[in-house]
């Protein structure tokens, strides 16, 4: 039965619910489902998908999630980020606006379910940590400004085209004098309107002496108010007529039951993207959900949220949407609004379906220019330069990988951005580890401790060199070891009789290093030096045991350091 729990999370909350957990997932859903309305539209334009695809990716996604998903507090749907690397992902296999276009969207969602799913059957959430957080910043803040770009064409009411910073900039400037100014007046209001909201509103209704509860709320239906009162503009003043370009006719239903284009050829262009989407989301998702679940004392299982998360784009697939992940905007708002379970985001869900069937009409006059606005605002605080400087002072090779990341971003398109992000978190992860931190240690005085000869007095024998090898040892860095030894035997070790390397923090030892250790070995009995090792740990001591090492080991293995420092400089002093 725990087993079957572990894959079925509801099982577990679901049996404590009670009526306060109903009372808050209630409110919760409410206040998201408000704010998902306008942004579930606005992030379907973004990725070139009719308006009502957001909607759609916001409903059975969000009820899978509940039943697969751990965290309590995590929204699920579309995304800006995503949006955006759907749009490029597809743009480049589908022209916009065809029935093709949509089935791929599709397909997209498929494959990426897929890939999450068995990546958390197989356990394999730990392969997302090899995504460096600054690359992923790098990537965030470059995709942020991206996408603010893209949406200038809706503010303006031009057409441009681009999947880098330069193309979209250039587009934009030759369609510049096609400006509609009606456009341009929703866009900029809109723009204005929503930055005040975020930082103004709540303080002005608090000033009018509405308490903090009902103030939050308000403020998080600010979009809202945008959208009501652009919408209410461009009907009674006509704005259709007048070249305003305006989300139209949106099919008032349920999400309807869709199969993705199984064509091999779209499955081979969208295999890679699908991927990436996978894990960039999954990267995104699972940083919110461990920010949420920590403040509450709980715990997410990573794993279980890949199998949470495929769920939801396996969903999605079926039911006109696309790729989707957890937000960070709305689950913050879900959580500050009270959700305690997974159920606040099926009612959200159910709230977006009653929307789907009853307000859709209402969005026929609602400005592009507006949802273009609610993108802006909402992806600008994604932008992050601060990055940068924190990088640059801390880690020259962590600002490189977040600088190249950004200009390659900006310069070359989002999937040649986050595959670069990729490639430079596993470069950074293989130089840092092939060339470990070894130190030269020595005995501290009147202690059993030994510390950096370059950063401690400490005692020192002239026949004996003790090395602290502060990383495991594979068939990168293996060779960096036995070059500094001999190295330093080559420099100035014509005393040294005895070498001792300490094994404190080697955790493991693949089959190359093993080697490169027994050739060390070889090497300094040849020099009339021998090789001890001290403080080896049990797994470390276990796959010594299955080699022939430890039987041709010219010297010993001691237990502690000081046993081996005590042994051996006493046995000097008497020689």
């Amino acid at each position: 039965m725990d087993r079957f729990k572990q894959y079925f999370p509801i099982l577990s909350w679901g049996r404590a619910y009670n009526r306060t957990a109903l009372s808050n997932d209630l409110i919760a859903a409410v206040i998201v489902t408000i704010m998902l309305i306008p942004q579930s539209l606005a992030y379907a334009l973004l990725a070139g998908l009719p308006p009502e695809a957001g909607i759609y990716a916001s409903i059975v996604p969000i009820m899978l999630y509940a039943v697969f998903g751990t965290s309590r507090a995590l929204a699920v749907g579309p995304v800006a980020v995503v949006s955006l690397l759907t749009a490029s992902a597809i743009g480049q296999v589908v022209e916009q606006g065809t029935a093709g276009y949509a089935a791929a969207a599709l397909t997209l969602a498929f494959l990426s379910g897929t890939f999450l799913v068995i990546m958390g059957l197989f356990r394999l959430g730990f392969l997302a940590n090899f995504l460096s957080h600054p690359v992923i910043s790098g990537f965030i803040t470059a995709s942020g400004i991206l996408i603010a770009a893209s949406q200038f064409k809706h503010v303006l009411g031009v057409s441009a085209e681009g999947h880098s910073l330069l193309e979209l900039g250039a587009s934009l400037i030759s369609h510049l004098h096609e400006t509609n100014l009606i456009t341009l007046a929703i866009g900029v209001f809109g723009i204005g309107f929503l930055f005040w909201v975020r930082k103004g509103m709540k303080p002005a209704l608090r000033a009018l002496g509405l308490n903090a509860r009902l103030s939050d709320i308000l403020t998080k239906a600010g979009p809202v108010l945008a959208v009501a009162a652009t919408t209410g503009l461009a009907w009674g003043l006509n704005f259709e007529d007048k070249g305003v370009d305006l989300v139209g006719a949106v099919p008032q239903a349920l999400p309807p039951l869709t199969l993705p284009d199984w064509s091999p050829e779209i499955i081979r262009a969208l295999f890679i993207p699908a991927v990436l989407i996978s894990i960039i989301g999954f990267v995104e998702s699972v940083s919110v959900s461990k920010t949420l679940a920590a403040k509450k004392r709980q715990r997410i299982d990573p794993d279980q949220e890949l199998i949470g998360l495929g769920a939801a784009n396996l969903g999605a697939a079926f039911t006109g949407g696309y790729p989707v992940t957890g937000g960070f905007a709305r689950s913050v708002v879900n959580f500050d609004a009270g959700a305690e379970t997974p159920a606040a985001g099926a009612f959200t869900a159910i709230g977006l379906a009653i929307a789907a069937v009853s307000l859709t009409p209402l969005v026929y006059f609602l400005p592009k220019a507006t949802l273009a606005a609610t993108i802006i605002v909402a992806v600008l605080s994604l932008v992050d330069f601060s990055i940068l400087k924190s990088t640059w002072r801390y880690s020259k090779s962590d600002f490189l990988a977040v600088a190249v990341t950004i200009i390659l971003t900006l310069g070359l398109g989002v999937e040649v951005g986050v595959a670069s992000g990729v490639i430079l978190s596993l470069l950074l992860h293989i130089t840092k580890t092939s060339k470990p931190h070894i130190a030269e240690v020595g005995l501290v005085p009147g202690t059993h401790h030994f510390r950096n000869i370059l950063r401690h007095e400490v005692e020192t024998s002239p026949s004996l060199l003790t090395l602290r090898v502060d990383e495991s040892l594979y068939f990168a860095n293996a060779n960096f070891l036995e070059s500094l030894v001999l190295d330093r035997l080559a420099r100035d070790g014509d005393d040294i009789r005895d070498i001792v390397l300490m094994f404190s923090a080697v955790n493991d030892l693949d089959y190359s290093a093993m080697e490169t250790l027994e050739a060390l070995d070889a090497r300094l009995k040849g020099m009339g030096v021998r090789l001890h090792l001290s403080e080896v740990k049990g797994p470390v001591m276990d796959k010594m045991r299955s080699s022939h090492f430890l039987e041709a080991l010219s010297g010993k293995i001691y237990l502690s350091q000081f046993d081996a420092w005590d042994a051996l400089t006493t046995a000097q002093a008497v020689d």
